[in-house]
């Protein structure tokens, strides 16, 4: 049974106390994803798309993004500031932080790839299809027939920040496991992009570390945001020893003051010193996010802050993710960026831009912006 284009719409859906909202998935195998091919355009901020003899769009397999971790559904409350219990309805959103990466990277014009499990369920064979929808490849997606897909119930607060609800017990991404990855895909791979929530349990944790390994000695750069959601982990100290385990081994790491303060046991995360303590030696560049007031940047050579753009927040779900998908888009393409500062502080200025206009909408996979709608944004900003 082929999915139906009303089975991928991102409506409202109300619950009732009574109703089952996740049935046994009725989808046969021939809707499995690597039956699709996918087609990716190349990105360039200053250039074009190469196009092949026949006149369609190739990918530049050069600039590819793998993402890896979990996928899942986002429900969001259609009214802000309301408890769970007293939303009256909930807007249905794909999400995932390594997934919303993937599919910002390709709204923007960039190559990206996502690798991650999903059940062998309904809500698994759509978020499928919304990865190929979007010209990311989904060929690294496995299906547990034994396990659903990730659900998250988000709570938006009257200022757009949230607070999670997770039903994972577990869920068919926990499950992963090493022998399910594929590394030809990793190894052709520019930048291998990762959060922590897949180091939480076994047996995606071996996975992870296994695909990061591969990753790592097949000369691809190592993006890590570690998208702290405590109420997954067993204990904070688990979760900032989870974190840190793993720290060592990125290029590229991209953090949160929150998350600062939560990995430094309550220093100021507005303190350059207290930054430069994570700033291990490898490590190329090292971002910190600070939400509508834009980011700060740190290099062995340089250091700064790049202004963000200002907007009306509806929905916070996915900035960080759209920001990330902003500058590894760009990183993935020219890796010198990382030695010329006016050169990335352009290119910080267009993912503060990118995480800017995904909080004006719900949801975050539907509220990420393409190329054109940022570069529009930057100009209207400063005429």
């Amino acid at each position: 049974m082929a999915l139906h284009s009303s089975t991928l719409s991102f409506g409202c859906v109300s619950f009732s106390p009574q109703a089952s909202f996740i049935r046994k998935s009725t989808v046969k195998a021939s809707v499995f994803p690597s039956q699709h091919p996918v087609s990716f355009p190349r990105f360039r901020l200053q250039g074009k798309a190469l196009e092949s003899n026949n006149g369609s769009v190739e990918n530049d397999e050069s600039s590819l993004v793998v993402c890896f971790g979990e996928m899942l559904i986002d429900f969001v409350p259609t009214t802000s500031g309301l408890s769970l219990a007293d939303a009256p309805a909930f807007k249905k959103a794909p999400g995932g932080a390594p997934a919303n990466v993937a599919v910002g990277i390709a709204r923007l014009g960039g190559a990206s790839a996502f690798i991650g499990k999903v059940g062998e369920d309904e809500f698994g064979y759509m978020l499928a299809d919304i990865l190929k929808q979007n010209n990311v490849n989904n060929e690294g997606m496995r299906f547990d027939p034994g396990a659903r897909t990730a659900l998250a119930f988000v709570t938006l607060r009257k200022d757009g920040e949230r607070e999670f609800m997770f039903y994972r017990n577990p869920s068919a991404d926990m499950l992963l496991l090493e022998d399910e990855l594929d590394l030809e895909l990793i190894k052709k791979a520019k930048i291998f992009h990762y959060g922590s929530i897949s180091l939480i349990t076994e047996p995606c944790k071996s996975a992870h570390i296994a695909a990061a390994k591969a990753a790592k000695e097949a000369g691809v750069i190592l993006s890590y945001d570690p998208n702290l959601r405590l109420p997954l982990w067993p204990s904070a100290e688990s979760a900032r020893e989870g974190i840190l385990s793993i720290w060592d081994t990125a290029d590229i790491i991209k953090i949160s003051e929150e998350e600062i303060h939560f990995l430094t046991k309550g220093e100021d995360p507005y303190d350059d010193n207290v930054v430069r303590k994570l700033y291990h030696p490898n490590l190329k560049l090292l971002l910190v996010t600070e939400g509508p007031q834009g980011c700060r940047y740190y290099t062995k050579e340089f250091s700064g802050r790049v202004k963000g753009l200002k907007v009306e927040p509806v929905d916070t779900t996915g900035a960080g993710d759209a920001f990330v998908a902003g500058i590894l888009s760009q990183l993935a393409t020219d890796t010198s960026l990382l030695q010329d500062e006016n050169r990335l502080r352009d290119a910080l200025s267009f993912a503060n831009a990118c995480g800017a206009l995904t909080v004006t909408e719900r949801g975050a996979i539907p509220a990420l912006p393409t190329r054109e709608n940022v570069l529009n944004a930057i100009l209207k900003s400063v005429s």
